[in-house]
């Protein structure tokens, strides 16, 4: 028993990493209404660049004060070059543009700070520690704590800010939300902002575990089963899809992989999630849409 609860709870809090790059999903999602395939180059592009100014001997404060003003210039020029174009036009028409917009972020990272590999240390250890016999690895229970710090924020910055009305207002229907007013170049600019941040904390995360190189672009890709699991529309839902991922791919890993030939961590969350697709296709916490005919 003890064992599986150190694979349970070890796999909890490997799955708030999966919801950290989840929750800019979500949040590009909730204002615009389209996904935003670009989410794994921004967790990238913060990342080498937090990572490539700390290589200089900068102050880590510093570092980070740079990195989020560049995010956050990086948003605006979103806005302005990919985003203003494309105002009302079909759904399909900014997805496509965010597939282009992730090649272009990945090589302009590329071409900024160069390929090679960088190891990243922020100070988190990533030593285990018993706590109440099970043994705990110390850097999963600071990225718990800090997704759920994230999530607690940004639920109640959609729900109870004037900012974060008006971004499910422009998620619902754009045309409407200009008719009464509502800035939607602004909007989309701050939303996309805060994606970067929190691309930027995904990115530290994710950087300081596996080193800051390219295929922190495909982690992206493993937030995708915790995105059906949760509901692309809902911030607690991208928690809970990733803390679910987390823990059954873990599980799935110890007690069925024997049985499979094993190796079965990489492929099974993605299995899970078509058989959830089947079953509630708008995921545990999205909203459900019924059209009437």
């Amino acid at each position: 028993m003890t064992f599986f609860l150190e694979v349970l709870v070890g796999g909890l809090l490997s799955g708030a990493m999966y919801s950290l790059v989840a929750l800019g999903f979500v949040l590009i999602f909730k204002a615009s209404g389209v996904f935003n395939f670009a989410q794994g180059a921004m967790v990238l592009f913060s990342a080498l660049t937090l990572v490539s100014l700390l290589e200089k001997g900068w102050n880590l404060w510093m570092c980070l004060g740079i990195t989020l003003a560049g995010m956050v210039f990086l948003a605006y020029l979103i806005e302005r070059i990919v985003l203003r174009p494309l105002v009302n036009q079909p759904p399909l028409a900014l997805f496509l543009a965010t597939i282009g917009l992730a090649f272009a972020i990945e090589g302009i990272a590329q071409a900024m700070w160069g390929t090679q590999v960088h190891g990243l240390n922020v100070g988190i250890p990533d030593v285990p520690l018993n706590v109440k016999g099970l043994l705990i690895s110390e850097f999963d229970i600071f990225t718990g704590i800090i997704a759920a710090v994230l999530v607690a924020a940004l639920a109640l910055f959609f729900s109870k800010t004037r900012v974060g009305r008006a971004l499910r207002a422009v998620a619902d229907d754009h045309e409407a939300a200009l008719t009464v007013g509502i800035p939607l170049r602004h909007i989309w600019v701050i939303v996309w902002a805060v994606a970067g941040i929190v691309a930027l904390v995904a990115g530290i995360v994710w950087g300081s575990r596996v080193g800051v190189q390219f295929s922190l672009v495909l982690i992206a890709y493993k937030a995708l089963p915790a995105l059906i699991l949760g509901g692309l529309d809902s911030v607690p839902g991208a928690i809970a899809g990733g803390l679910l991922i987390g823990a059954s791919e873990k599980l799935a890993e110890v007690y069925v992989g024997p049985f499979v030939g094993g190796a079965i961590e990489s492929w099974f969350p993605y299995m899970l999630a078509l058989g959830f697709l089947l079953i509630r296709p708008e995921g545990l916490f999205g909203e459900v849409h019924i059209e009437r005919v």
